[in-house]
């Protein structure tokens, strides 16, 4: 048996293999296994300094190059007597280069504290039979962790007991499902995405409760095996450096073969004073250098580069946007891997009209229109009844995050993509889940579950007097269970007619 093929054990066995019990380690135990193991984070291996990555930004032929002629230039303005224009113009530009190439290289460098950021900085776990709120960085193999909905699970974990648990595992696997979990053994050649025993760290839980015993911790966790990939990935030159590297060297050798040529013609030829016409020549020469072509290819590089940052894209190098700017083929094994783990609402069915919706992703911003025509739904009873109970039967959250740099807001998102998408489909026409809570508090649930197909939650009333249950699922498991339709404020039977048409509008939507 592999040393991690902890999916592949019944729970007894792992707590036994990891001299634990149900009850957890004591923490004289886990002080030992805290020097054992080591603390539970993600190490950096190998670390360009600030210094490096700044000392990178001359090492072009053609940076040095432009130093030399700022440096020559200086010296013939010097012998003139004239102002040191051209000088500056040259320094001002290699320094605007270093800075552009610097600062997009020392954030892609961030990229092992992006994924730090992601691993919780406390977990609730059992110690000597008492639960207890710890730091991150000491949990060790052989503790308890007790898991619930909006857990970010802080190391790899064998599941020991769950009751309805699934968890969001897109930033490990690109799935933009949540993954329902269980305690069965799976097979030891099980891939990571199928180990539906195993809870990992970096990801959290949308819904349900569990308790686990940690496995694996730091970068042994299947995040810290991303992690030191991250650190060790080979540094190529691309394309696009390695024409400008030999550009420059090309230039370098006509720049002198020209300064020695002019030299001698003018001393040989023309009788020129030495002096005078080695300044000729030098000023000959250092005029050939493009001294703005590397500020306008750091700076074309480095909006492209931005462009991928807006997308959450890290380019760790400027010139590797050339790289990925050339591709024509993208070979992958399949969508999830390529989608931005977002839905988004664009149509609602509400008696017996498809009304459209605009916007995508989670930013409520949108408008709602019937064959065209942008619609007040304020006033629309019936269609702000279907968003309530959209955005109160749910689990997820929307949250405003301030975000000063664009002078504006963004938005932190937690939970299912489907249970988001009707957040924010909720929030366009200015219903917000909170304001809901408040008169509609929640007293009572049934989560989803794949054989009812459906979820129902219970609440009290603004009144308080009474409850109203609000439920969503698959239309047609609604449907079967559905005898009235409420339509223009009126409760009716739902007739045959009435099944079909939803039905059929179901089909068209998917």
């Amino acid at each position: 048996m592999k040393k991690n093929s902890w999916h592949a054990l019944e729970s007894n066995a792992v707590l036994s293999l990891l001299s634990t019990s149900r009850n957890g380690i004591s923490e004289e135990e886990a002080k030992k296994r805290l020097e054992q193991y080591g603390p539970n984070e993600l190490k950096e291996e190998k670390k360009t300094t600030s210094l490096k990555i700044l000392a990178s930004q001359f090492k072009s032929i053609l940076i040095v190059i432009l130093v030399v002629s700022a440096i020559v230039s200086a010296f013939i303005s010097m012998r003139a007597g004239k102002p040191f224009t051209d000088t500056f113009v040259i320094l001002v530009i290699v320094i605007i280069n270093a800075i552009l190439g610097f600062v997009q290289e020392y954030k892609a460098e961030q990229a092992v504290e992006a994924l730090k950021k992601m691993v919780a900085p406390h977990v609730f776990v059992l110690r000597d039979g008492h639960e207890q709120s710890i730091d991150s960085k000491n949990l060790v193999p052989g503790d308890i962790m007790l898991l619930e909905a909006g857990s970010r699970i802080a190391a790899d974990s064998r599941l020991i007991e769950v009751a309805r648990l699934e968890a969001d595992e897109a930033a490990l696997t690109s799935e933009s499902r949540p993954v329902v979990k269980d305690c069965a053994v799976v097979s030891a050649e099980t891939g990571v995405s199928d180990r539906t025993n195993i809870v990992y760290m970096g990801t959290y839980v949308t819904a349900g409760r569990g308790v686990a015993v940690v496995a694996e911790t730091g970068m042994s966790t299947e995040f810290g095996k991303i992690a030191g990939m991250v650190q060790l990935v080979e540094i190529t030159e691309p394309p696009l450096k390695k024409k400008i590297e030999k550009m420059g060297r090309q230039l370098g050798i006509i720049s002198i073969v020209l300064t020695v040529a002019i030299f001698f013609i003018g001393m040989v030829v023309h009788m020129t004073e030495v002096e005078e016409m080695f300044m000729t020549a030098i000023s000959m020469a250092v005029s050939a250098i493009p001294e703005g072509l590397p500020a306008v290819l750091t700076i074309t590089l480095a909006l492209g580069t931005a462009r991928l940052a807006r997308q959450k894209a890290i380019v760790r190098k400027l010139a590797s946007v050339e790289t990925l700017g050339s591709t024509t083929v993208i070979c992958s094994d399949k969508t999830g891997t390529l989608t931005r783990n977002e839905m988004t609402a664009s149509r609602i069915y509400s008696q017996s009209k498809p009304i459209d919706v605009s916007g995508a992703g989670y930013v409520p911003k949108g408008e709602f229109t019937l064959n065209g025509k942008t619609i007040d739904t304020k006033s629309d009873d019936n269609f702000n009844l279907l968003l309530r109970i959209g955005a109160l039967c749910n689990d997820a959250r929307i949250e405003v995050v301030n975000n000063p740099p664009t002078n504006g807001n963004c938005w932190s998102t937690f939970g299912n993509p489907t249970e988001l998408a009707l957040l924010v489909v909720a929030a366009k026409a200015d219903i917000w889940q909170e304001e809901l809570k408040k008169n509609y508090p929640r007293v009572d649930e049934f989560p989803f579950d794949p054989t009812r197909k459906m979820m129902s939650t219970i609440h009290k009333t603004i009144e308080g007097s009474d409850l109203v249950a609000y439920l969503k699922g698959a239309p047609e498991v609604i449907l079967d269970r559905s005898v009235n339709i409420y339509e223009n404020g009126v409760v009716r039977s739902l007739s045959e007619e009435d099944r079909q048409q939803i039905l059929s509008e179901t089909v068209s939507m998917a």
